[in-house]
């Protein structure tokens, strides 16, 4: 049954997968605040450490009225919508800095170890751009992890709508997946919803 599900979900993947953003507005993750259309908040982290940076962001967000929690000294936890995303900053003082957004997905027992969801996850990696598929914590988690880049300064409307490509390319994968796949693989809270 395993291996019906995960070769589906490579035969789907390898033909019907995009990653081009829904242009309807209607998502939950369009909806923002009206004051946050008006005035592009921005973050300026030029000679900031990936800490420091780390609490602009949190403040920034927070004064945006996005829920948002520090979860460790380099990540902050986003709610948009449903979903849950870890922004890490990774500054870099002589090039290009980036913000990494990660979503965690748990994966069943059953799927643990599988040859077949270590196949199933190179293809995607093979296949798409906008992010990157990994096992984490002995394949009992998958992170979908993408970077979104700039240099000093980072408007919070350009990372909202990094997520909101994000996610909508997430969505993409998982309507292609056959709808048992879901049994398997869940998304994995980051933070506590409020």
């Amino acid at each position: 049954m395993n291996k019906l599900i995960i070769t589906s979900m490579v035969m789907i993947l390898t033909g019907c997968v995009t990653t081009q953003s829904s242009q309807s507005g209607g998502s939950e993750l369009n909806k923002g605040s009206h004051e946050a259309k008006l005035a592009p908040e921005r973050v300026y982290f030029s000679g900031m450490s990936n800490e420091l940076a780390t609490d602009a962001l949190l403040v920034s967000l927070l004064n945006k009225n996005y829920m948002a929690k520090k979860i460790a000294p380099n990540s902050v936890g986003v709610q948009l919508g449903n979903h849950q995303f870890v922004l890490q900053p990774s500054l870099n003082p002589n090039g290009i800095d980036r913000i990494l957004a990660s979503r965690y997905y748990s994966v069943h027992p059953k799927l643990q170890g599988s040859q077949d969801l270590i196949a199933v996850l190179g293809s995607l990696n093979d296949k798409l751009n906008f992010a990157k598929f990994t096992l984490r914590d002995d394949g009992k988690v998958i992170q979908v992890q993408g970077a979104a880049t700039f240099v000093d300064t980072l408007e919070l409307e350009e990372l909202r709508r990094f997520l909101i490509w994000t996610d909508d390319a997430l969505d993409s994968v998982g309507q292609a997946l056959p709808a048992s796949a879901a049994e398997f693989i869940k998304p994995l809270p980051v933070m506590p919803i409020f």
